[in-house]
């Protein structure tokens, strides 16, 4: 394949759902993907609780900071995951765009933020399976 996919994952803070999506991603895919992050109302720095669940899966998260979503972000993405920001994030025809309802980490501790991790984990393997073919 002559051209890495690259995916964009977006919330409205991005302090917790998307960037543990992001880490998953970059971390899974083993840098087949290209992988961006995103938040309509980027929050200050990213959910402790998230790093912390990420980080007891030995992915560390701690240097990551919330980005600003741009126009640019989404034309130079090829799948665009939103993950609660709505109608915030700019649609343009020919992207694969899909929508992750999960539960928000904000506000909540690890025990809580764990089942969200393995769920996007779990969302995060598919994806991978589905944006790269398996090598026979």
């Amino acid at each position: 394949m002559s051209h890495k996919p690259s995916v964009l994952f977006v919330c409205v803070h991005n302090a917790g759902r998307s960037q543990m999506a992001a880490a998953y991603l970059t971390t899974l895919s083993q840098g087949a993907v290209e992988v961006r992050s995103a938040g309509s109302q980027p929050a200050e720095k990213v959910n402790p609780a998230a790093v912390e669940a990420m980080a007891e899966v030995g992915i560390d998260m701690s240097a990551e900071i919330p980005k600003v979503l741009t126009t640019e972000a989404v034309q130079d993405s090829d799948v665009v995951i939103t993950m609660g920001c709505g109608d915030e994030c700019p649609y343009f025809p020919g992207k694969r765009y899909e929508d992750w309802v999960l539960e928000d980490p904000a506000g909540k501790g690890v025990d809580s933020v764990r089942p969200i991790r393995d769920e996007i984990k779990t969302r995060v393997e598919a994806l991978i399976a589905s944006l790269i073919p398996a090598q026979i």
